[in-house]
Formats: structure tokens, sequence, C-alpha cells
């Protein structure tokens, strides 16, 4: 067995093992090969391996020193698929980035400050950066607050997260059709790119209300079956080809909210519904709804910004609601900076034993 270093963190609503970059192969092949076997894929429970038998709990976060003179670390993120032996690393995971910083800090890549540290994350899957702050008092990260983020019980020490120029993680542009709006496969589609590439839809086009559990929209396998045929044609579309191996674009169905709400939203994975919403999903909703033109648009409830362009926005979802702050530059529109708060929490550390055959 090879035995990998490894500390399983809770980021935000999803779950997996942090690796050094140093600790694994550099060689990708061997990597993926090596990942997909230490988190047991192949199999529906991942019963020989520490994955979860979840998306949500099947991810994995890969830090190191970052080169760049903008960065302090570089993130990888790796979503190993649960029953095929599949790793993508196109997307961004906005919830496992919530541990990235008490990992770096906690590892000796960054040097923690009194009360709170502040480090610029570069994330290797879009290109883009995000500074993250840490609760550090002493200059030891603590993981106890008052902080509840909804999906997870209890509270713990926030995370403050704000994304930079997020536009085009993907496609290199915000509207990547260069519309707000289009049709495809009969139903008006957003395609839209911020944080993460996704297809947004109202609800209503598919006969749901929005507001479904998602074991209800999982079981409608009709469904599911029309919602990933559009979500591979918006692929096309979006200039990322054939994305039947791949977890982009995400395929996101929206509804007017409820009182207090902003909008109300179902984020899929994209072959099963999210029992909450993906922080980079949350980045995404809530800078479409601040984009004129768009489905999410024409359902949101907006706030008024406040004289510098920001404003709160929060994300209905099955698990509860989730605020993002917008930063809108009042003259352009363009969107500067999407900030949100987040928990992690440190699990378990030691090794991960790999089988030796592993390529």
């Amino acid at each position: 067995m090879q035995r990998i270093p490894s500390v399983l963190m809770r980021g935000g609503t999803s779950r997996g093992p942090f690796f050094l970059a140093s600790d694994l192969p550099a060689d990708r092949a061997e990597r993926d090969s090596l990942l997909i076997s230490a988190m047991g894929s192949g199999h529906p429970l991942q019963i020989d391996g520490i994955g979860g038998g979840n998306p949500l709990t099947s991810k994995v976060a890969i830090v190191g020193p970052s080169a760049r003179a903008d960065a302090d670390v570089d993130y990888l993120f790796a979503q190993v698929n649960v029953e095929r032996a599949l790793v993508d690393t196109a997307p961004n995971c906005g919830n496992m980035l919530a541990a990235v910083g008490p990992f770096a800090i906690e590892q000796g890549l960054v040097q923690a400050t009194d009360p709170v540290t502040r480090l610029t994350i570069y994330n290797v899957n879009t290109g883009k950066r995000i500074e993250a702050t840490v609760q550090t008092p002493g200059g030891v990260v603590t993981y106890e607050g008052d902080t509840a983020i909804a999906g997870v019980p209890g509270t713990a020490a926030p995370v403050k997260m704000a994304f930079l120029d997020a536009a085009g993680s993907k496609t290199g542009k915000l509207l990547p059709s260069g519309a707000a709006l289009d049709r495809i496969e009969g139903v008006e589609v957003t395609l839209f790119d911020m944080a993460v590439a996704a297809v947004l839809a109202d609800a209503e086009s598919f006969g749901k209300t929005g507001h479904e559990a998602p074991a209800e929209l999982d079981a409608d396998r009709a469904f599911m079956e029309r919602l990933d045929r559009l979500r591979r044609e918006c692929g096309q579309r979006m200039g990322l080809g054939d994305v039947s191996q791949m977890v982009i674009p995400k395929p996101i169905l929206l509804a007017a909210p409820s009182p207090g709400a902003s909008i109300t939203a179902r984020y899929f994975m994209p072959h099963s519904c999210h029992t909450a919403v993906a922080i980079t999903g949350a980045v995404c909703i809530a800078s479409a709804c601040c984009t004129p033109g768009t489905v999410a648009h024409r359902l949101a409830r907006l706030p008024e910004p406040d004289a510098e362009g920001r404003r709160m926005l929060v994300i209905e979802h099955p698990s509860g609601r989730t605020p993002v702050e917008i930063e809108q530059d009042p003259e352009t529109g363009r969107i500067g900076r999407a900030m949100v708060i987040r928990t992690a929490r440190r699990l378990f550390d030691g090794n991960v034993h790999v089988r030796d055959h592993v390529a």
C-alpha cells in the first residue's frame, strides 16, 4: 500500500480529503488513478475508499504554494465520480474552497496573523483568484464560532471569501452565447459563466415549481434525462464541446422567491439535485439576478444597491438560504466582486492507503 498524507475536511456543505500538491504524482493520469483508488470510486458506497457515496462527499482539494505574484496558494479542485472511474477538474468548488485557507495555514504554507489571516487563493481550475479571511486569534486557526450556514448543523468560525473578477470562469465570457436569453430545445435559458459555467432556466419550463425537494426531482427520470439533454446541447453552444463526461455546465432551475429571499433555486451537480447550493452556483445565480435580460433577472426580487453598487441577495434553496453580496459598478453594470461567508472544520488527519497497483 502507498501511504499518502491527507487531511479530511469539511468545507461549507461539502467534505473530502485535502492533499499537498507535493505529495501527489505530477503526472495527471497517475494522479487521477490514485484519487479514484483513494476515494473508492466505481462502487455506489465507495466502500473500498474514503469517499462518502455522494457527490458532495466525493471531492478532493489539492493545495500548494503559488508561483504567482498575486496569490499565496494554488488550489486545484477534483470532483471524483462516485460510481465511475472518472475525475473532473473542469469546475471550481466554492464549498471546499472555504477549507483551503485553514488547511494552508495549518500546513505552513501561509503565515498566520492575529486576529485574522487574509490570503489570496488562485483557483487552478478556472484561473481566477479568491480572497479568503480566516479566523486566527493568537495566530492559530480556530474552527469554533457562532456562524451558522444552511445545510450544516451547529455553528463554527466564519470564513469570508471574495471572488474577484469571476466572470468567464471556463468560457472567457459572462454570456458565452453573446445573449442574455436563448431558446434551446424549446426552453428559454440563460447561458451564464460567473464562478461556474451554468444553464439557468425557469422551473416552470419543465412543469416544476422550483420548490420541490431534491429527492422528488431526482426520482423524475424523464425530467432528469430531458434536463441533461438540454445541458449537453448548451455545453456545445458555450464552446465546452462534449460535456457528457464533465460536470459543467451546471443546470439550475429558478423560481420566484418566498418573502425575504431574492430568488429560489434548485442546483444540479449535474446528475442529481444539490441538497443546498454550491457556493460557485450561488455566486453565479446572484450575479445573473443582477444582469438585465437573464432568466434570473426576470424572476428575482432585487434589493436596491447602496451608493457603491453593493447589494445583498439571498438565494433560497432546499436547506435554507445563502446570502451573497454583489458589488456592481453603478455606471457600467460590471460585477467586480462577489462575497460569501462559509464555515469549515478539520475532521481527521493521517494517511490514506492506496493500492500499490495504481498506475
